[in-house]
């Protein structure tokens, strides 16, 4: 369970708070006796007279006593300062750990995430920030309870009979303790499942925001992203109603509590069983008895902190990939798929020859994504194996892998600080002229060279186009591909002219593998050999002039 996860990291920095609390709540336990003794001494100096050597004996006594409330007080208000100190540094380090932890479990299960990208965004980032007070609240809410517990415990010491007034309304306080929590636990989890929708479709329409603006539907976007909110409303606001109640009943009760034990102490005092500072103490004892008020703020923390704790266990079912250790022997990069089903693939059995150029075509939903991100191992069959010049791809090691299979895409994530870095971002920084080699061969090195501080540009300075956009992740494949290339529709947003360019430097050699997915004729033409997908299975395989005498494959590129 993520939520006993995060608690075992953050107790080794989280155990300085309950010391901190528990040094304060004996600071704090010391006093009303201290002060009730302070007290007995004052009072019997202003009863012995003023002008008499018992009296001022007895003021002089009280001195040390009062300057030890005074130090007490301090010594409190020190502690208090440095464990909110503590518990910050604690809750900041707890939470990175919590972002890291995720966004690398994010990163290892693969581009094929069940929640949206703004979902993902909202709980790495509110949510991992309430998860990780987590070990903090829960060290802090054991602590609080050593003031009630030691409050009680010096009341029964002071007063027996007062101690019992206390005990007998315990039972009431762990009820409303009890209803809290359960109420606002159900609460928080509804609350938060609203806010993470939200976030999920304003990041969604914070990338679509041309289309918005084109399509002239600002304010039912904006009612959409927004629909939740009635519910985020609703929940937040039985959050307080849940607290407030609770804290009225609190407020009912407890000030009677205390009242109770303070007539009770008055009655004892008229006995002559407790002294003026004795009853002073019992009174103050009893405060601190029922005092349940930081106790209630600390399991409301705890309680949204395991909420959020359980929705970014959410992330963590999804199954991280995993890799081998093998390396891959000698060739040419000839890939084989065996018996492969996939969501939207069924029985799928193909070879493509190494070093050849292989043109993936269909209709659309015909699988031919599914396709590529299986054959470069952006995903797992659900049956079969994916080979690479005999050795499945789950065998291989993950710098194996990633050094020897290239992908480019039709939207590509061009990551880097600057244009060259996004060209050379990938398993290993390549060496040389390379980055520029494949700017080149990818009919990009013009227009970055024009750029104001050419290859070292920043990439937030440098406005592209789809098709440049295109152009740098192609660049960016290859300057990092060893002996198979995967292009997901890579050249979609590619002009003829610059497509039939990059396509020469595509097409030439035979160096290694190419597996591409293909929506235009001429490129399908130019390839060794075609695969044709249709409704998840393999239609046909042979060369592009073959098939074009189906009326049935002509269509596929009438769509």
């Amino acid at each position: 369970m993520f939520l006993r996860e995060i608690v075992r990291h953050g107790a080794p920095r989280a155990v300085l708070v309950p010391l901190l609390t528990c040094a304060s709540a004996a600071a704090g336990l010391a006093l009303p006796a201290v002060l009730g003794h302070a007290l007995d001494l004052l009072l019997a100096g202003s009863g012995s007279g003023a002008g008499t050597a018992t009296g001022t004996g007895a003021r002089a006594d009280a001195g040390p006593w009062l300057a030890l409330c005074a130090a007490l007080t301090a010594l409190s208000v020190l502690l208090d300062a440095l464990d909110g100190f503590v518990t910050g540094s604690a809750n900041a380090r707890t939470t990175a750990w919590i972002r890291a932890r995720v966004l690398g479990h994010v990163l290892a299960a693969g581009p094929e995430q069940r929640l949206s990208s703004g979902e993902l965004v909202a709980r790495l980032t509110g949510n991992a920030a309430q998860a990780g007070t987590v070990p903090t609240s829960l060290a802090a809410a054991l602590a609080a309870v050593l003031t009630p517990v030691g409050g009680l415990v010096a009341l029964a010491l002071t007063d027996v009979w007062t101690a019992l007034v206390v005990i007998a309304g315990m039972p009431l306080l762990a009820l409303l303790l009890r209803v809290f929590i359960r109420a606002s636990g159900e609460s928080s989890a509804r609350y938060l499942k609203a806010q993470g929708e939200i976030a999920g479709l304003l990041a969604e329409a914070v990338r679509g925001i041309r289309t918005i603006t084109a399509a002239g539907v600002r304010e039912r976007d904006a009612a959409r992203i927004l629909a939740p909110l009635p519910e985020l409303t609703r929940q937040g606001r039985l959050m307080w109603r849940i607290l407030g109640s609770s804290t009225a009943r609190a407020a009912a009760l407890l000030p009677l509590l205390q009242l109770t034990v303070l007539a009770v102490a008055g009655l004892r005092l008229a006995d002559g069983a407790l002294s003026v500072g004795g009853m002073l103490a019992a009174w103050r004892y009893g405060v601190l008895a029922t005092g349940t008020g930081v106790l209630v703020g600390q399991l409301n923390g705890l309680v949204r902190g395991r909420a959020a704790a359980g929705r970014l266990a959410e992330i963590l079912e999804a199954p991280a990939m995993t890799y081998g250790s093998r390396q891959l022997p000698p060739g040419k990069g000839e890939l084989r798929l065996k018996g492969v089903d996939r969501r939207g693939l069924r029985g799928i059995d193909l070879v493509v020859p190494g070093g050849s150029v292989t043109a993936v075509v269909g209709r659309s939903g015909s699988g031919k994504s599914a396709l590529a991100a299986l054959a470069g191992r952006l995903a797992d069959p659900d049956t079969g194996t994916v080979l690479i010049d005999g050795v499945p791809l789950t065998s291989l090691s993950r710098d194996a892998l990633r050094r020897e299979v290239g992908h480019a895409f039709a939207r590509p994530a061009l990551l880097g600080t600057t244009v060259a870095g996004t060209i050379a971002f990938g398993s290993h920084l390549p060496a040389g002229e390379a980055v520029r080699e494949a700017a080149r061969a990818a009919c990009a090195d013009d227009f970055v060279r024009r750029l104001p501080l050419g290859y070292d540009t920043p990439c937030t300075d440098a406005p592209l186009s789809g098709g440049e956009a295109q152009r740098l992740g192609l660049a960016r494949a290859f300057a990092h591909t060893g002996r198979l290339l995967i292009l997901d529709d890579a050249t979609s947003s590619l002009d003829s002219a610059t497509e039939r360019k990059v396509s020469q430097a595509l097409f030439a050699g035979a160096r290694r593998t190419r597996l591409i997915v293909a929506h235009r004729a001429p490129t399908a033409a130019r390839a060794d050999l075609v695969v044709w997908l249709d409704e998840g299975r393999i239609r046909a395989v042979g060369p592009h002039a073959e098939l074009w005498q189906l009326p049935e494959y002509r269509a596929v590129f009438d769509e």
